[in-house]
């Protein structure tokens, strides 16, 4: 049985001086091990939602629990050592003159031992093939090497949860392929829970689960192949849906007939070539 490890009940919210709110009555649950990732277009709703995943803000009405504490002005600090994030400017998230020094900025403020930050600082950088990388100056970096090395500023905090805002929106496709890629090997291997907020229906395909969100509601939620079968829904809403599903279905629009939506282009292609060997 799925374990809760975050909860929404009725959440609402909504920004000093505007008329309509941010989040009106959200509710829904996120389990332990699983890649959910939350979607929608500018203004729906998604960004307020990592504010307050993080404790950047609070809601109005409703509540959010985390690892079954209830998120409040009390006990937020305790919430935090449960949740890592990655933002989306990877340059605005270095504070250390090198790679080392940055993974361990956060260790140290957490009073942690020498011997023991030694120790995480390089298992961290280990895990996202970063680790040849530990007196590099950040700046020489690639955009996909940076964003590695911000999630193993977060991995050597060891929290439970990964949130990922936007975080992959400013990189160039190998980049980005490189920073998904790491994410889901390290979920595998570390059973993390990973919450990818994005606009990117590319990078929400890799994602176990997805949430639409809609002018502050849940307009829908769903695996990645039950959401990516409302194409033209999608398209309303102001989101572009991943170019290997277009291609299927203008293929079944040809008279090809293909079993599913396609949600990666290798996934199609091998689909398409194994139905041409078949003829």
């Amino acid at each position: 049985m799925k374990k809760e490890i975050v909860s929404l009940k009725d959440v609402t919210f909504q920004y000093d001086g505007q008329e309509r709110n941010a989040l009106n009555q959200v509710s829904f649950d996120i389990y332990e091990g699983e890649w959910l990732a939350i979607v929608g277009h500018n203004g729906s709703g998604k960004s307020t939602m990592a504010k307050l995943l993080n404790g950047l803000q609070f809601p109005k009405e409703g509540r959010v629990t985390v690892c079954g504490i209830e998120l409040n002005e009390e006990n937020i600090w305790e919430i935090r050592k449960k949740i890592g994030m990655v933002f989306q400017n990877p340059d605005n998230q270095f504070v250390g003159t090198t790679v080392e020094d940055d993974v361990a900025f956060g260790l140290e403020n957490m009073g942690i031992p020498r011997e023991e930050m030694i120790h995480r600082v390089e298992d961290s950088l280990n895990r996202v093939k970063m680790d040849q990388f530990l007196s590099q100056e950040p700046h020489h970096l690639s955009g996909g090497q940076k964003q590695r090395v911000a999630i193993a500023g977060v991995l050597a905090l060891r929290p439970a949860i990964i949130i990922l805002d936007e975080a992959t929106s400013m990189l160039d496709p190998r980049g980005r392929e490189e920073v998904l890629e790491t994410v889901r090997a390290l979920k595998n291997e570390k059973s993390l829970t990973v919450i990818s907020i994005t606009h990117d229906l590319e990078e929400a395909a890799k994602a176990d689960r997805m949430i639409v969100m809609n002018k502050g509601e849940v307009f829908r939620e769903g695996t990645p192949d039950e959401i990516f079968s409302m194409d033209e829904q999608l398209i309303a809403l102001g989101l572009d849906i991943p170019f290997s599903v277009k291609m299927t279905k203008a293929f079944r629009e040809k008279g090809i007939q293909l079993s599913k939506h396609y949600l990666s282009e290798e996934e199609l292609v091998t689909e398409l070539w194994t139905s041409r060997s078949r003829m």
